[in-house]
């Protein structure tokens, strides 16, 4: 490896030292995947929220799983924010971790909401992180390979600045778009009715199945060291947009079939 070479792996992995402790779909993502489920709620399931979240919106509350990492007494819930399985396989047909995962965290949010004895105190703090969950789900690298960590060891160049695979679909295309959660989510990608329907259907296993096979596609899009740009924005941010899009919809699903 020549100098230059050399120079560039350091800076890259320099990068990487504050890219890996980056929110999931930065906190845009995650608020506009909540605001897009708030317009897919029944009646119903919008009372029952908003008592719970003491009128906090779930844009509002969508990124709370990020903001209790620096806790110590939350670190047992990291290991919920990503779910990493072979990828000839589905999840299930091998032990899930002992330390949880994202389809266990949803699982265990859904369990406490549905259990009319658990206290107001558990069903705010496990709805929150259900929010978050959902949209977490959605974006493809938290179903990647543990390996390189949802790519997060995938160095590259995002234009100028070092950044990763994981960093570039969390927080890069969002941010380079330049609008803010709510106007990602006025100007979601448009589906049909009849799409619409189809991505309501299925269960959490589904979708994590589909965000699994779709991130089969994102490792495939870039070579470590690579320089991303507008070309890799033109070609996957479309992609990203709709993903958000689904989040929010499947989100509302999850809380419409717990609350009415």
């Amino acid at each position: 490896m020549n100098l230059k070479n050399k120079l560039l792996l350091i800076i890259l992995c320099i990068s990487s030292i504050t890219i890996t402790a980056k929110d999931d779909w930065g906190k845009t993502g995650h608020r506009a995947t909540g605001e897009i489920a708030s317009n897919y709620l029944t009646k119903k399931a919008k009372r029952n929220i908003a008592k719970i979240l003491k009128g906090q919106s779930l844009a509002m509350v969508s990124t709370f799983a990020d903001d209790i990492k620096s806790e110590a007494k939350y670190k047992g819930y990291s290991p919920w924010h990503y779910v990493n399985f072979p990828f000839d396989k589905k999840y299930g047909e091998e032990t899930p971790s002992e330390y949880g995962d994202l389809v266990q965290g949803i699982q265990k949010c859904i369990e406490v909401l549905k259990n009319d004895s658990s206290s107001i105190e558990d069903k705010e703090f496990y709805l929150k992180m259900l929010v978050h969950f959902v949209g977490d789900l959605h974006q493809p690298l938290h179903v990647g390979r543990g390996e390189d960590k949802g790519g997060n060891d995938i160095q590259v160049r995002w234009f100028k600045d070092g950044s990763n695979l994981h960093r570039v679909w969390d927080s890069n295309m969002i941010n380079h778009f330049g609008m803010s959660y709510t106007e990602l989510s006025k100007n979601a990608t448009l589906f049909s009715d009849q799409q619409i329907e189809e991505i309501k259907k299925g269960t959490v296993l589904d979708w994590i199945q589909e965000s699994q096979d779709l991130a089969k596609k994102v490792y495939a899009s870039a070579n470590v060291g690579e320089k991303l740009g507008y070309r890799y924005m033109y070609d996957y941010f479309p992609t990203l947009h709709a993903q958000l899009q689904k989040g929010g919809i499947r989100l509302a699903v999850v809380l419409n079939e717990i609350f009415g």
